[in-house]
């Protein structure tokens, strides 16, 4: 059981404490099994900037590598494998989790190529494939919540498999994304798919958020505008709470419910406080609230283990004052749709070129191994 009574504490306000990270080392050094005993983990997330650093370590992995270099394996094959089979390990680690929670967390994701997040077919394809090629149940695929990545997401779920949506900055587009959860569960049980096995969450960036807005009221510079900085992330995400609340107080939800539907969960991302001068822990402790996950870089997670500071639900019933953040922005001249536009498409460039740096990577590695070097 974990000792780390802020962790703890989190975890009985209804927070499920996932890690944003994965990696070989993690796995085979005990230390993923270790976070979930001491830190209350239940959960982890990765994306291809993940990979992409766990791949620069290439000790790890040197086995398997040296066997796709010896038949010959294309990068693309390498890839798939190598991040496969840490995504089916880590399932494995958190199979106990899973089991203990009724499938609600012990959750690990895995996300589609960035270069396929605004092409719906082959989202939905490759999905499929990862969720065929893991076969893991516990295992949640990851797609970009893009405008082509909303119907991808309901018709991956009419297919049984478990979602993790990502990307998500606005409001507006977690309204349709928790539309595309309701309509693909519905769709899903008239295929005839166990419900009860399913899980999706809804992955709302939050310190971009903060990042991308106070840049723009700097620039502003008046004392209006910069007595706004740091309040737009926390507020967006609020209003996001009130959001699922709402949705899921529905009678349409009602009957998925009953159906053995769990409610998709908003899971807080970009949780790693980027400016030094806010507290380290500010988006764990100000967005604390029952059903949610916050899936924190190992930095964070240490950071609250170490101080963080709990002060009950600090969302519900929020929404009034956020709403009263976002007029002051839009009074001082922010246009948060633009912002919005902007954190979506530099989120997928910022994974796409993350996933050119793992195929050089990876490319690199089968070059040095491969039996033609020897010539």
């Amino acid at each position: 059981m974990a000792t780390n009574t802020p962790l703890a504490d989190l975890s009985a306000a209804g927070v499920s404490v996932w890690l944003d990270d994965l990696s070989r080392q993690r796995i085979e050094s005990g230390n993923l099994t270790s976070l979930i005993e001491d830190d209350e983990v239940v959960g982890v997330t990765s994306n291809p900037t993940i990979f992409a650093s766990a791949f620069a370590d290439a000790d790890h992995y040197a086995e398997d590598l040296d066997g796709l270099a010896a038949r010959g394996a294309s990068v693309e094959d390498a890839i798939r494998e190598l991040t496969t089979e840490d995504v089916r390990r880590a399932c494995d680690v958190f199979r106990g989790v899973w089991q203990r929670t009724g499938g609600v967390d012990g959750r690990v994701s895995l996300e589609v190529d960035p270069g396929k997040a605004h092409d719906t077919e082959a989202t939905v394809a490759e999905a499929a494939d990862l969720w065929k090629t893991v076969d893991r149940p516990n295992l949640m695929i990851k797609i970009p919540a893009t405008r082509e990545g909303i119907p991808a997401i309901t018709r991956t779920l009419a297919e049984g498999i478990s979602v993790n949506v990502t990307l998500i900055f606005s409001v507006a587009r977690y309204r349709e994304v928790m539309e595309a959860y309701l309509s693909g569960m519905e769709q899903a049980r008239a295929n005839g798919h166990d419900l009860t096995g399913m899980a999706s969450v809804a992955s709302f960036f939050v310190s971009r958020v903060d990042s991308e807005v106070d840049k723009r009221l700097d620039a502003i510079g008046t004392d209006a505008a910069l007595n706004l900085r740091g309040t737009a992330a926390i507020a967006n995400a609020r209003l996001a709470y009130a959001a699922f609340l709402e949705v899921f107080g529905t009678e349409r939800w009602a009957a998925l419910k009953g159906a053995g539907a769990k409610p998709q969960r908003p899971l807080w991302a970009s949780t790693g406080v980027k400016n030094k001068a806010y507290p380290d822990t500010l988006y764990v402790t100000e967005l604390a609230a029952p059903n949610t996950v916050n899936t924190m870089p190992e930095a964070t997670l240490k950071a609250f283990a170490d101080h963080g500071e709990l002060h009950g639900d600090a969302v519900t019933g929020t929404e009034d004052a956020a709403r009263e953040v976002f007029a002051g922005l839009a009074h001082v001249g922010i246009d948060v749709d633009d912002v919005y536009q902007v954190l979506e498409d530099e989120g997928v460039k910022k994974f796409d070129d993350s996933w050119a740096e793992l195929t050089a990577t990876v490319s690199d590695q089968l070059t040095r191994r491969s039996p033609e070097q020897d010539k």
